[in-house]
Parts: C-alpha cells; structure tokens; sequence
C-alpha cells in the first residue's frame, strides 16, 4: 500500500469521496448482517481515520441497526444507485469503514483480518496467512 490518496465513489458517481494515506485496517468481515448489507458472501473494508476521509461530492443517506456484537452501525449509501460506501460505528467513533469496492484503484487493497468467521458462508476458504478471528 502506498501513502497516496485514494478515491472513491458510488456506482453512478454522485457520491465521491477520497481518503488519505493508509487505512487503520483492511478487512473481511463475515457476519449475517453484512452478508445481507453487501448481498454477497462478505463485506470488504478499509478502516480509515475520519480525519483522513473526506466528502468531495453528494449526500449519502444512512440506516441504523444493531450488529451481531449489540454496537449501533449506521451504513451510508447513495439515495440514487443504493450502491452502499461507508459505514460508522459507535464502539469506534473516531473510524470510518470504506466499502473497498466503492474505491476507484483497488490494486493496493489486501485484507489483513478476517471477522466473524463462524458466521462464513461453507464455501468460502479462509487464507491462513490472514488472521482469521471466529467473531469480531
């Protein structure tokens, strides 16, 4: 990974947003809910500092839940395409989750945790050089 900003943005390009420099963590996390939140098997992230993302275009809408660990998550997507790009949590309030999808160069993103891999799909294989943690 490199030190450089990284942009980003939704699938119809209202929303557009860079981050600076190098993420807190990079992720893969396997719990039901982000199954469902991403439809897929899993949700890939990068945790950023929020002082190292900023907004450059558009206004996301938000939805509250309670995760598997009882935090409150409040996941913002575009009002237009629905594409989902970032998420907040309460039980890290200074981080920023970045859907590493949404980023325009994926080339540097390398998940370096695996969460809630008790709640993995059967047919996902988990790498054994990435810390693999059965919750969160």
């Amino acid at each position: 990974m490199s030190d450089e900003t990284k942009t980003g943005g939704c699938l119809c390009g209202k929303i557009r947003y860079e981050a600076s420099g190098e993420p807190a963590h990079t992720m893969l996390c396997h719990c039901k809910i982000c199954q469902k939140t991403s439809g897929s098997a899993l949700s890939t992230v990068a945790l950023f500092q929020k002082t190292q993302v900023k907004l450059l275009s558009g206004e996301m809408s938000s939805y509250a839940y309670q995760s598997d660990s009882d935090n409150t998550l409040e996941i913002n997507f575009c009002p237009t395409c629905g594409s989902p790009v970032m998420l907040t949590m309460s039980h890290m309030p200074d981080l920023v989750s970045i859907k590493a999808g949404s980023f325009d160069d994926t080339s540097w993103y390398k998940p370096t945790v695996n969460i809630w891999t008790d709640s993995r799909q059967p047919w996902v294989k988990l790498d054994p050089e990435v810390t693999n943690l059965p919750q969160q």
